[in-house]
């Protein structure tokens, strides 16, 4: 199966991308980190590989969408309570990221997201061990 899973996401400004989940929390893989991409670590074995719009479409001939008017996908991931969810809701409002839309309590899920300074949606998302509804 699956080993690690890497995100790659064009990004318009790459040291001011860094900066941004940096506030968040987040830190880099200087192995895996230069002047056109830098390597997110997101877990053990999840990273986001954030590059610069033009190394970005050197690996596709598709046209590289603007994320602020247009969504090909939301990255979701989930933390350990719902007050985390909050505070890294925070976080992104402070470094200049927007979270449009109210949170969703499922009852036995959690969920909110933000648009980073590239217009990406990120859900995060946490669960209360209840089992979801049938």
């Amino acid at each position: 199966m699956v080993n690690q899973i890497y995100v790659n996401l064009p990004v318009k400004n790459l040291k001011r991308s860094m900066e941004f989940f940096s506030k968040l929390g987040f830190e880099y893989n200087m192995k895996f980190t230069n002047d056109s991409a830098a390597c997110m670590v997101m877990g053990k074995d999840i990273f986001a590989m954030l590059l610069d719009e033009n190394f970005f479409q050197t690996f596709t001939d598709k046209t590289i969408i603007d994320a602020r008017k247009n969504i090909e996908v939301i990255t979701c991931f989930s933390v350990d309570s719902k007050e985390q969810v909050e505070t890294l809701i925070d976080k992104a409002k402070k470094a200049g990221g927007l979270s449009p839309r109210p949170p969703t309590d499922y009852g036995f899920m959690y969920s909110r997201s933000f648009e980073d300074l590239d217009g990406h949606v990120w859900e995060v998302v946490s669960y209360s061990g209840e089992e979801q509804p049938k």
